[in-house]
Formats: structure tokens, sequence, C-alpha cells
């Protein structure tokens, strides 16, 4: 196969702000708008690649924003490589450091390099990969934060039934160790016990709460437990993964893939999870997965969905797709979801596009 030639031309950044269904709540924050970059990077030859970025805070946006545009100067006229790319971009961010706000914008760079080529070629990325179309089991995250036990019940079995889940995740962290454990057992009488439920603490407890919290549910078959200490104390996190049954879920706060790495030699988690943003968009995403590939350690992906379906499709150790579709808004054609999996659609790229009339109705001035 003959990659098709493209020419880097500019790279246009719109920063939207939407607002989430089911806002997040959880022990560090509660989020009601939910920030987006949507990022389009054009080439001489008029092939347009898509992505973007959830970078959590509005402000964000103001520092994201100029940084990607600071691209189109360095890459214009240079030929589309996105390993190229990556590369060059986190370079000339030395001075400020490779992690934290230049990764995030390289990962955006990064994301839309790809889409274009793959547009280019005409081939879904998965197959510009060496993989296929098809399906990805995927759980859903669009809620379980941390409301009333009461009333999870009945937001369990919608989440469930809006794609015929088999996983769920669930949100604890609550004042009182008896408020969590009330409320796994209300999500679990509601979808039964087949029902796969990820934990996650959103990084809300200190060691000694987690020793304690953490043993506390090691006993209720959940598919793991997710980030319950800040995410760089891997030490914390190595005595948590030796102590408890249940295995420890860590990754989305992996800035590149040393980070990956690091943590596994730490021994410090049995999965990892990590954040196209932060991992480094799809070519960070690869160097890690071959590292995880080597050490046997499944991995699943953290918010989007549309660019991680592709590449969980050539991951060794592939294990779950995380599903929100808060994007959804702004996507002319959002991806299916049944039985269960998220279905690639068999078009070029990663299948994105946008709703210009909703991007109208929610541009923020950054």
């Amino acid at each position: 196969m003959t990659m098709p030639a493209l020419t880097f031309r500019d790279i246009r950044a719109r920063p939207v702000v939407l607002k989430l269904k089911r806002p997040v709540v959880a022990r560090i924050a509660t989020i009601t708008d939910w920030p987006m970059i949507l990022i389009d990077l054009g080439t001489e030859e008029g092939v347009v690649g898509h992505a973007y970025l959830e970078p959590y805070t509005v402000k964000a946006m103001k520092y994201l924003v100029p940084a990607l545009r600071d691209f189109g100067d360095l890459l214009k006229g240079r030929r589309v490589a996105p390993t190229e790319f990556y590369d060059l971009a986190r370079k000339s961010l030395h001075f400020v450091g490779y992690q934290g706000l230049s990764m995030i914008a390289v990962a955006g760079l990064d994301m839309a390099a790809w889409d274009a080529l793959a547009r280019a070629a005409g081939l879904p990325l998965c197959v510009l990969l060496g993989g296929s179309v098809g399906p990805v089991k995927a759980y859903n995250s669009n809620g379980l934060w941390l409301k009333d036990p009461a009333a999870l019940a009945e937001e369990a079995v919608e989440l469930r039934d809006e794609g015929g889940f088999t996983g769920l995740k669930l949100r604890l962290g609550r004042t009182r160790i008896a408020d969590d454990l009330a409320a796994v057992e209300t999500v679990r009488q509601a979808v039964g016990a087949d029902m796969e439920l990820m934990i996650d603490y959103n990084q809300g407890l200190h060691l000694g709460e987690a020793l304690q919290r953490c043993h506390g549910i090691d006993d209720l078959g959940l598919a793991w437990i997710e980030e319950p200490i800040v995410y760089d104390n891997l030490d914390g996190c190595a005595q948590l993964a030796a102590e408890l049954k249940t295995p420890l879920q860590i990754g989305e706060n992996f800035y590149g893939p040393r980070d990956l790495q690091a943590a596994l030699q730490r021994k410090a988690c049995d999965y990892v999870m990590p954040d196209f943003m932060r991992i480094g968009g799809v070519t960070g995403w690869l160097r890690a997965a071959a590292i995880a590939g080597t050490a046997g350690i499944p991995m699943s992906t953290h918010l989007y969905p549309e660019v991680a379906a592709h590449v969980m499709r050539v991951t060794e150790t592939a294990h779950w797709l995380e599903w929100q579709d808060w994007a959804d808004p702004v996507l002319q054609q959002p991806y299916d979801v049944r039985g269960g999996e998220l279905h690639i659609p068999d078009t070029p790229g990663i299948g994105l596009a946008w709703n210009e009339d909703a991007v109208k109705a929610n541009l923020f001035e950054a």
C-alpha cells in the first residue's frame, strides 16, 4: 500500500462548552459544563483531519488553543507524518516540559494528523493501523456519580439499556463508608449479578482511607477498583495492588508512555487505562500499548471513544472501552452502540464530522 502524500497547511482549533446531561459529581470536583476543543488539520490537497480534546476545565482552553495554533506555524509546508509531528511538536515545547498542557496539545495535533492520513488513504484508521473494522466491547460510564444511593437503581437500568451494556462504572467516595456499600448493593440489585461493575474513587482518598475502603469492597466481585488515591502516588498504589484481590486500575493520568512503563516497573497496578489527551494521542497510545502488551497487562481506554475504538482493534491486550457520549452533541453522526459494543463505521479516518449548527451554538471565546 502506498501511503498518500499530504502537505500540512494549517490547524484550526475551536473551543466549545457543552452542558452535561448527567453532571460529574465526584469527591474532588463537580462539573456541569464540559469543554471541548474541535481540531481541524488542513492540508494543501484539501483533506481535513478532525479530532477533539476534552481538557476538563474551561479555562484550560485559553492555553491550549494558542498552543495548537502555534503548531500551524511550526509545521506549515511539511509532509503530514504523525509520528514526526509528535516528536517535533513535543520538542518545540521542551523548555516548558513534556507533560501537562504540552502533551495535551501534542495529542490533539497527533489525532488530527492520523485522521487526515487515514482519510487520504480511504481507510478507517483501524485498517490503516493494520487491523479491521469491527465491534469493541464497552462499558457505560455516563453516570452513577455521587448521588444518594437510593437514586441509583433507576439510573443504572437506564445506563444498561442505553446500549445493552454488560458493564457499568460506579463512583464511590461518599462521606460514610456505609453509603458507598449501599450504592454498590443498590446498583447490583437493579442490574443483576452478571453485570460487571467498575468502581472509581476519582483519586478522592488518602492512603489510609483507601486501605480501609478498598478492603471493605474487596469481596464484592467487582471488575476493578480505579484510582483510589492521587495518581502520582505510585508507592501507595503498589501497596494497594499487592494487598487487594480486586484488580487495581490506574492510568488516565499517565503523561506519555514512559509514565505507564514507570507504573508497571513499580507494580503499581493490575490494569491500565490511558487517556488519549495525556498519553499522546494515537502515537502515544501505540507506544504505550506495546509496553502493556509486553508485560501482559490488560489495557482499557479513557474518554475519546471514537479514536479509542480504532486503536483497541490493534491493541494486543485490549480490555474494555469506556463509553461516554459527551461529545455527541457536536457530532454529525455519533457512533452506534448496541449489544454492549461500540461499532466502528466503515468510513475513512476516525469517522468524525462536526454538527456545525451545534458548534456555532456552543462556541466559547477562549
